[in-house]
């Protein structure tokens, strides 16, 4: 998740309207009335943009996902190529190892100081309406999944292979578990039961998260994931550096991308793509129902997505992948303008990616799974079709 707090003061004063008041379905509904960016509705008068925003993108997400797979799978020049072969980039199989466990610990530490703590701490300090901005996936309800997801991540890129949707994972003959258990039983079972303690305690936090930010499951979950974060940053980083062999370090590469990242990004490019048709099933049809089925094809493009999170580097950093797809938070009152007045040319941006360049970062906090999840969801249901 690529964290825009650009937007964060404007839009925090349109939750602030928009969660602090009463909304009046009648002027939700009109076009004619000032509306807080949370509290718009789909209806007649606002359809065809909304649709037509839905729609752009939909396309944009699927275009980069399938940018994304492509990038580490097509040869010549493919990611996986240089992440399993020495070279310039990574001069031995250890730094291959080495990146591996970096992105676990990145993506431990944001779950546990970002994702869960930031809204934790802000409500601590009695800034309610912050905390609930603070959080990711609030508009479906879905943080807690996409939050253990990220553990499930560590979990895959630890065991390599894929957890099922359960959780349960079995390890790869050749993947960095099979390799500590071999040589060190007890840091085998130190990591394995670390990342189970924090995919459990984020999944014993009352659902929806968003409701239950100061709850005390809250602290410990955050305490589980720093646990998480200690023993890769410290233990597992230090007996790699102390435990080399090159060829099975090779060995271990190849089963990663092979059996983790291919098809954790061949899964994201196939459901994006359903997502993006049904989609377009709303605007052929907007219906309740067809709105149901576009929320259940986010919810299920969302699950590859956050299983990937442990090994943001590479095509997905370099590219800009990350920020065009989940950045967060978001900036709602930009989103609004572009439903009123059809500007979806907003969404895009052209040449080589700078991730200090505004006008890159402004395209992208109006584009994405998030951006896609406001125009879907409210209050942690599909939306509805306004009468006339």
């Amino acid at each position: 998740m690529k964290m825009n707090f650009k937007y964060a003061f404007v839009a925090l004063m349109t939750v602030c309207v928009g969660f602090c008041s009463c909304s009046d379905d009648e002027s939700a509904n009109d076009p004619n009335q000032q509306v807080a960016a949370a509290d718009i509705e789909y209806w007649q008068a606002n359809a065809t943009n909304w649709n037509n925003y839905m729609i752009n993108v939909a396309t944009l997400l699927t275009k980069d996902a399938s940018r994304l797979y492509k990038e580490w799978n097509d040869e010549p020049g493919a990611y996986k190529t240089t992440f399993t072969t020495t070279s310039d980039a990574f001069p031995t199989y250890k730094d291959i190892i080495t990146q591996i466990i970096d992105g676990c610990v990145d993506i431990a530490n944001e779950v546990g100081v970002a994702k869960i703590g930031d809204p934790y701490n802000l409500y601590k300090e009695g800034k309610t309406v912050q905390a609930l901005y603070a959080v990711e996936s609030w508009y479906s309800y879905h943080s807690r999944q996409d939050y253990k997801n990220n553990i499930y991540s560590i979990q895959n890129a630890f065991f390599g292979n894929l957890s099922d949707e359960n959780g349960n994972v079995t390890a790869a003959d050749k993947s960095i578990a099979k390799y500590v258990e071999n040589r060190n039983a007890a840091l085998y079972q130190k990591v394995k039961n670390a990342i189970t303690a924090a995919a459990d305690a984020i999944w014993a936090i009352p659902d929806p998260f968003r409701n239950h930010i100061g709850d005390s499951k809250v602290l410990v979950a955050m305490g589980k994931c720093a646990e998480l974060t200690t023993v890769l940053d410290e233990d597992l980083r230090t007996f790699i550096s102390a435990n080399i062999n090159e060829a099975e370090f090779q060995q271990i590469a190849a089963q990663y991308v092979s059996a983790v990242v291919l098809p954790t990004y061949q899964s994201l490019k196939e459901k994006t793509v359903t997502l993006n048709n049904a989609i377009r099933a709303i605007a052929a049809n907007p219906s309740n129902a067809a709105f149901e089925k576009a929320c259940q094809a986010w919810l299920d493009a969302r699950a590859p997505w956050e299983t990937s999170e442990a090994f943001l580097f590479g095509p997905v950093a370099d590219l800009g992948l990350d920020p065009n797809m989940d950045s967060w938070p978001l900036d709602q009152d930009a989103i609004v303008n572009i439903l009123k007045n059809g500007n979806f040319s907003a969404l895009n941006w052209e040449g080589e990616y700078d991730e200090d360049d505004k006008a890159i970062e402004t395209a992208q906090s109006v584009r994405g799974f998030h951006t896609l999840e406001f125009l879907l969801f409210k209050n942690g249901s599909p939306r509805k079709v306004a009468a006339e």
